[in-house]
């Protein structure tokens, strides 16, 4: 599913809104989620699952092509985690 196709959902859900208000609801919640995910903060849509931003420690990896040793830097990343409904509707 891309961007546009969240747009037209908001735009069928909610038949007098026009496309660029959906598209401004879209922004401001995923504006909203990206930013409380750079700063650390845990993000929770119930029903669907947690965002949060998980601390990568420095480690030394290798280039399984040449074999060469490759120093990692320390980092961040995003986790998700989905809801147990979000699991349970995968699964049929």
């Amino acid at each position: 599913m891309k961007r546009s196709d969240v747009i037209r959902t908001l735009q069928v859900q909610f038949k007098n809104m026009r496309e660029d208000d959906a598209m401004a609801m879209l922004n401001c919640v995923m504006n909203k989620i990206q930013d409380d995910v750079a700063h650390d903060n845990r993000i929770e849509i119930r029903g669907f699952g947690t965002f949060q931003s998980r601390k990568r420690a420095t480690k030394n990896a290798y280039n399984p092509s040449t074999g060469e040793i490759v120093h990692l830097d320390a980092g961040k990343t995003i986790l998700f985690k989905p809801s147990r409904e979000l699991i349970k509707k995968m699964n049929g």
